[in-house]
């Protein structure tokens, strides 16, 4: 939660790849299958969902691990797959992306846990504070935990709607309009949230990142 991970938190933009716009995925020479086309087979050919584990397990598992720990990461991942696998007959092939779909699953299953979550953000935080000045490696590191505990302190921070959308676009990688999905809520208000919840995040960073922060694209 430093860095790279700041500046996601606070709205620099990041590569993300074709399977965002819907277009088919390169792998070298090779174009991998849309998942709504591996999701639609799975109708008939429940074995086919495999291959949507495989693509989205570890990103998933990376999303919920960074709010709740990989303890609850492991739990939460596989129960996630197991709810969309029980779903996967509702869902609209129009979106040639599932991350949303998965993402949004997951989203409600974090929510179940937030206490914890807090509990994490806040431990972050203030295992980030209190360290003496150092110089050279030393120093550097210590920048990174101060930042990595202003963001979690700021997370904290955030309202519940807010930081999931944030999250979502953050470190799941969705556009605004995906988290809107992810989320069954207007496009408008998940970009309102977002908005808000990246003011909060670049106030807190505002005096230990001052190169990282700036407005909305």
């Amino acid at each position: 939660m430093c860095g790279a991970n700041a500046a996601a938190v606070i709205g620099e933009e990041h590569g993300v790849g074709d399977v965002r716009t819907g277009t088919p995925i390169r792998t070298g020479r090779r174009e991998a299958v849309a998942d709504a086309t591996l999701i639609e087979r799975s109708w008939l050919e429940p074995e086919r969902f495999a291959d949507v584990f495989d693509r989205h397990y570890g990103g998933v598992h990376g999303f919920v691990a960074r709010r709740l720990g990989a303890g609850l990461a492991d739990d939460l991942a596989a129960e996630t797959f197991l709810i969309a696998f029980d779903r996967r007959r509702g869902y609209d092939p129009a979106y040639a992306d599932a991350r949303p779909w998965l993402y949004g699953i997951a989203s409600n299953l974090v929510a179940r846990h937030r206490r914890a979550e807090m509990r994490r953000y806040r431990a972050l935080a203030r295992a980030a504070g209190g360290h003496p000045a150092e110089d050279g490696d030393v120093a550097g590191r210590l920048d990174a935990e101060a930042l990595r505990g202003r963001l979690a302190a700021a997370l904290a921070e955030t309202a519940d709607r807010d930081r999931e959308v944030l999250l979502l676009v953050a470190w799941a990688q969705l556009t605004p309009e995906e988290a809107a999905r992810a989320l069954g809520i207007p496009a408008g208000t998940a970009r309102s949230r977002l908005h808000r919840a990246r003011r909060i995040a670049r106030a807190a960073l505002a005096d230990v990142a001052p190169d990282i922060t700036g407005e909305d694209p």
